[in-house]
């Protein structure tokens, strides 16, 4: 009897154990759309949910200070609108005057990033590799590696409209002079157009000083003035550069040779004192372009060999 209760519980524990495995949850089995949605969200956490492209930072506004020749007012002024779409962050302030007064505004401690001068001697007075002879106070201006020459003007005998006096080269120039007959207007000695005027006065062995002294000669501050006494018909005759002569209109009797007065070669070069060097020579590298070229070139100017 005892036997057959045993027996009797046994079964039931096993029939309990069974039923119990048979109720228990089944683990879950990965789905491929459960698979896609897990990588979804470890996609989603590891990149933002709003990627935008990064934008390129917009350039420091920068502003250029320029001393030029007064001969280069017309061209520069017309470069510097075509620079505006090249470098449209860089404002350019020019400083229009003779290269005497510039090169001295410059030794005197005034701000310059560029200078472009009308002659090789203004420049050499501020540049300490240049000798003792041509730069006696050893002024040291110049950033040096980026001196260049870069373009080349024509010394012209220029005369009113009509040329009441009938001057028709620099030999009726000098013959005229050498009587009295004549007013011509040049440029001070500190500026170059008044010193290769000089030059072609020395050529025609001319006393400048006494010819002065009997009112046969006027002078400019720069160049433009020295055009405006002629625009204007104060004086019988003027020389100026080919440049200005096409800017204001005037007729040019005569050309003056290199044997007369030398080359006229306008250098160019970065400021040591400059706050902004490499713009300043990103705009000398400018205005050397053949677009710029052209320009000078509408007006008589040529590029420098």
């Amino acid at each position: 009897m005892r036997k057959m209760r045993f027996a009797f519980c046994m079964v039931m524990v096993f029939a309990f154990l069974a039923a119990g495995t048979a109720c228990a949850p089944k683990p879950a089995e990965d789905t491929p759309v459960a698979a896609e949605t897990t990588a979804a969200a470890e996609t989603s956490a590891a990149v933002p949910a709003e990627t935008q492209t990064p934008q390129a930072p917009e350039a420091e506004p920068v502003e250029l200070t320029v001393f030029a020749a007064a001969s280069m007012t017309e061209t520069l002024t017309e470069i510097a609108e075509m620079y505006k779409k090249v470098a449209p962050n860089v404002t350019i302030a020019f400083n229009f005057d003779s290269s005497g007064t510039l090169a001295t505004q410059i030794q005197e401690g005034a701000e310059c990033d560029l200078f472009i001068s009308a002659a090789q001697k203004q420049m050499n007075a501020i540049d300490s590799t240049s000798d003792k002879e041509k730069n006696p106070d050893g002024y040291d201006f110049v950033e040096q590696g980026t001196r260049a020459d870069i373009l080349e003007n024509k010394v012209t005998l220029v005369v009113p409209e009509g040329n009441p006096k009938g001057i028709e080269s620099f030999d009726d120039l000098a013959k005229m002079l050498g009587g009295k007959e004549i007013l011509m207007a040049m440029g001070n000695s500190d500026v170059p157009v008044g010193q290769y005027t000089q030059k072609i006065l020395a050529y025609y062995e001319l006393n400048e000083e006494e010819l002065a002294n009997a009112g046969c000669i006027t002078y400019g501050t720069n160049v433009k003035e020295v055009t405006t006494q002629v625009s204007e018909a104060s004086v019988d005759c003027g020389v100026i550069y080919c440049t200005d002569a096409f800017s204001a209109g005037l007729t040019i009797a005569d050309y003056a040779t290199a044997d007369m007065c030398g080359q006229v070669i306008y250098p160019a070069a970065v400021m040591n004192i400059s706050k902004n060097k490499e713009a300043a020579q990103a705009f000398l590298d400018y205005i050397r372009t053949d677009e710029c070229t052209a320009v000078f070139e509408k007006v008589g100017f040529s590029k420098a060999a």
